[in-house]
């Protein structure tokens, strides 16, 4: 059973970094694609950022491209999300997400497992 635990988060200045992680367990992160989402009170949930397994190829949301970087970790079977000069615009719960395909997409609807969310707010 594939299961993703979330860790990071938390409140941070306008302008700062955070780093979100999600690890995996119940399932070989070599043959999954990943996704990180987010969702503020109101609105839907939306891509951040995505790695394919086939290739390690990533995709960023126009929103957030040159400020995060999603990465992985395969010893640790963990997925990154790291995040730089955080705006305002960018609280949100945020998503890990997996599915077992070679190439990711930006459609939340392709990814079959979730990790828990995690809040992150900027504020000053």
């Amino acid at each position: 059973q594939v299961q993703l635990v979330q860790s990071g988060g938390g409140l941070v200045q306008p302008g700062g970094s955070l780093r979100l992680s999600c690890t995996g367990s119940g399932f070989n992160l070599d043959y999954y694609s990943f996704g990180w989402f987010r969702q503020a009170p109101g609105k839907e949930r939306e891509v951040v950022s995505i790695m394919s397994s086939a290739d390690g190829s990533t995709g960023y949301a126009d929103s957030v491209k040159g400020r995060f970087t999603i990465s992985r970790d395969k010893a640790k079977n963990t997925v990154y999300l790291q995040m730089n000069s955080l705006k305002p615009e960018g609280a949100a719960v945020y998503y890990c997400a997996a599915e077992r395909r070679a190439l990711a997409t930006y459609y939340h609807g392709d990814f079959g497992s979730w990790g828990q969310g995690t809040q992150v707010a900027v504020s000053s």
